[in-house]
């Protein structure tokens, strides 16, 4: 569970840094200091959140190796490799999934814009 929860919050920390970066990218020359000082600020509060994210997922990362050092003294090698197997991919699932929602979001409100644009 802490693993998911982690996993989404780089990812959603990633995104929004990600859309604030673009977002500062696209001021042009003439566009509000305010604007500037405001989506600077939020950059640098993502990062920080971004790192202190990163260091949870170590942590998480040093409990699983804990946990599964236990449990490998209990399940016989065949049971052990696909508990291993679970653990590796679960972290890559759940990247997948989110990405996949994103696609799926982003489908939906272009069939949205297509379908007021007629």
């Amino acid at each position: 569970g802490d693993l998911d929860k982690v996993v989404n919050l780089l990812l959603s920390l990633s995104g929004r840094l990600a859309r604030v970066e673009t977002a500062l990218g696209s001021l042009g020359p003439h566009a509000p200091a305010e604007d500037k000082v405001a989506l600077r600020e939020k950059q640098r509060l993502l990062v920080a959140q971004l790192e202190d994210a990163k260091e949870l997922k170590e942590h998480v990362g040093r409990r699983e190796e804990a946990v599964g050092a236990m449990v490998a003294r209990y399940l016989p090698a065949e049971h052990l490799q696909d508990y291993q197997h679970f653990v590796k991919m679960k972290s890559a699932l759940i990247a997948e999934q989110r990405e996949l929602e994103e696609k799926i979001k982003l489908g939906q409100e272009q069939l949205r814009c297509l379908r007021e644009s007629l």
